[in-house]
């Protein structure tokens, strides 16, 4: 992994919190649709989780990019694991993944 000094509070931020979207906006306020639309997941399913906005820093939007490997925004993350974007997020919701790995993982959630 590089040596960028974002990379740092990033893992910070997956360590700390359980659940950690890196989005854009805030949870009670996101300001993209795809950020919104993760967010309406995890609240459908009661999940307690930090929002990161990348919008308050040019240099966490470009290094949570870098950081993952994956080129969008939303990205959510739980218990250390990069789960993916809205799309990955949406198709776990639907088909049961994502209460499955929630509950494997120890989340709690309103089921």
């Amino acid at each position: 992994m590089s040596d960028h000094p974002i990379f740092k509070d990033i893992q910070r931020d997956i360590d700390e919190n359980a659940v950690v979207l890196f989005m854009k906006g805030s949870p009670n306020f996101p300001q993209c649709g795809f950020s919104a639309a993760v967010v309406q997941v995890l609240n459908h399913f009661g999940v307690d989780f930090k929002g990161i906005n990348v919008l308050d820093s040019d240099e966490l939007r470009q290094g949570i990019k870098e950081f993952s490997n994956w080129p969008t925004i939303p990205q959510l993350y739980i218990k250390g694991e990069f789960i993916g974007g809205c799309d990955i997020v949406r198709e776990m919701a639907t088909n049961g993944e994502l209460v499955k790995m929630l509950q494997d993982k120890g989340i709690s959630i309103n089921s």
